[in-house]
């Protein structure tokens, strides 16, 4: 017996993949396989796209899309996902995305931030831990990278129950855009007192970063008033656009809790946020 509501919702037409992003992702996916015996023709890359884009935004089960809402049946959308997935199609989306934007707006490398996000995943799957605010549960991080406007350069998920200082490296490493020398632009980084430790401190510094970290008080250490990072106040530190971004990704309940058992299933979904927002802000400033 089906217990999810039939009728269209009104808003449904709302939830449909903007056109300039459609216009991208078009072209990075698969050609459909011939059938030379027939069948029914394939659904339309185009529909299963907008039933895509309904379940990012709604955080809604996948068989609770009924097939009269975009003219393609809910195991469609979830197997096509699937593959589109395990073939990095979202990947290729985020990373033609970036490219766009540093093509077309220019990434701004003056200030970088990173900063993590913490989300309950009831279900468990991969790359999930224990929650460190409440131990009982798991959860996962996303963990981001954003330039001065806070356009998202690389994007990395892990557990909750892993430190963000882990991530820092990985994430700079993983901006597809070769960095300016720095001789030529100068380039600082932001970061808030979870990446306070000397291993982040050397590794960012290698990359030739001005780096802002947060003092982070140790543990016998006397409370001191003024603990500005260097040159904090020629050049105050812009951790708070990266908080902006985090705040963005989570105007879409799929990524406020992690449903998905499948932690390549739920980095498709925030790469595809990701390239939502690079393209809206290259495209409308």
């Amino acid at each position: 017996m089906n217990h999810y509501p039939t009728q269209k919702p009104k808003n449904v037409d709302y939830f449909r993949m903007p056109r300039p992003l459609w216009r991208c992702v078009r072209r990075l996916l698969p050609k459909p396989k011939p059938r030379p015996q027939g069948g029914r023709p394939p659904a339309d890359n185009r529909a299963v796209l907008n039933g895509i884009w309904y379940i990012l935004w709604t955080g809604c089960q996948w068989k609770a899309v009924h097939k009269d809402w975009f003219g393609v049946c809910s195991s469609t959308l979830h197997e096509r996902f699937q593959s589109w997935q395990q073939a990095g199609i979202f990947q290729k989306v985020m990373t033609r995305l970036v490219r766009f934007y540093a093509r077309y707006k220019g990434i701004a490398w003056l200030f970088q931030a990173i900063d993590s996000k913490s989300c309950p995943a009831p279900l468990g799957g991969t790359e999930s831990g224990k929650s460190p605010v409440d131990r009982s549960k798991r959860g996962s991080k996303i963990h981001l990278l954003v330039d001065q406007r806070g356009a998202p350069l690389s994007v990395q998920i892990t557990g909750a129950n892993v430190h963000d200082k882990w991530l820092a490296d990985d994430l700079i490493i993983s901006i597809v855009v070769p960095r300016p020398p720095t001789d030529e632009v100068e380039q600082h980084i932001c970061m808030d007192k979870g990446y306070d430790y000397p291993d982040v401190h050397q590794c960012v510094e290698l990359e030739r970063y001005i780096v802002h970290i947060k003092h982070r008080r140790r543990r016998g250490e006397p409370v001191v008033e003024d603990c500005a990072v260097p040159g904090e106040t020629q050049y105050p530190a812009r951790r708070w656009v990266v908080e902006r971004t985090l705040g963005w990704l989570a105007k879409r309940r799929s990524l406020r809790v992690r449903w998905c058992k499948k932690a390549g299933n739920w980095l498709g979904f925030v790469q595809l946020a990701c390239a939502h927002i690079l393209m809206d802000m290259t495209v409308y400033g």
